[in-house]
């Protein structure tokens, strides 16, 4: 019995790791978000586009890691519990619509001079807050489910 117990054991402990380093690299992406909003009104100034390169760059590493910590294990088939696997089939399409939004900031922001953007920076950062906002609802929802917290 103990050497069937154990696989279980160790697969719900990288489960439970590989969430935490999904949730410590969306924290990091929200502080620098913070950090970068709290320095309004924005200018076209060196130390504003660093502050935005390093928060692009978190971003991308986030929703990476989202990507390869949480929905990537599901897809692999290393979750069994099925209430789980409904709950991500049915939220992911949104996930993948935030994605989308993610991306298309990064694109605007990651190389450009703010030279030519800076007037839009902070109705697109409200608007890409909002978008994380909405995605950290849904991720939370399916760490829920894979905590066995809701059922």
């Amino acid at each position: 019995m103990g050497s069937q117990h154990k696989p279980d054991v160790d697969r719900r402990m990288k489960s439970r790791e590989k969430l935490e380093a999904l949730v410590q690299s969306r924290t990091q992406t929200l502080s620098l978000l913070t950090e970068l909003a709290g320095r309004q009104p924005f200018t076209a100034d060196p130390q504003i586009e660093r502050a935005l390169r390093r928060f692009c760059e978190a971003l991308i590493d986030y929703t990476a890691s989202a990507h390869f910590q949480l929905y990537r294990y599901l897809a692999d088939n290393r979750e069994r519990r099925q209430s789980v696997l409904t709950m991500a089939d049915r939220i992911y399409p949104k996930i993948v619509e935030t994605t989308d939004v993610i991306l298309r900031f990064n694109d605007k922001y990651e190389a450009v001079s703010l030279d030519n953007s800076v007037e839009f920076l902070a109705l697109d950062l409200s608007s890409l807050g909002e978008c994380l906002a909405e995605r950290i609802q849904l991720e939370d929802r399916i760490i829920s489910a894979m905590n066995g917290t809701i059922h």
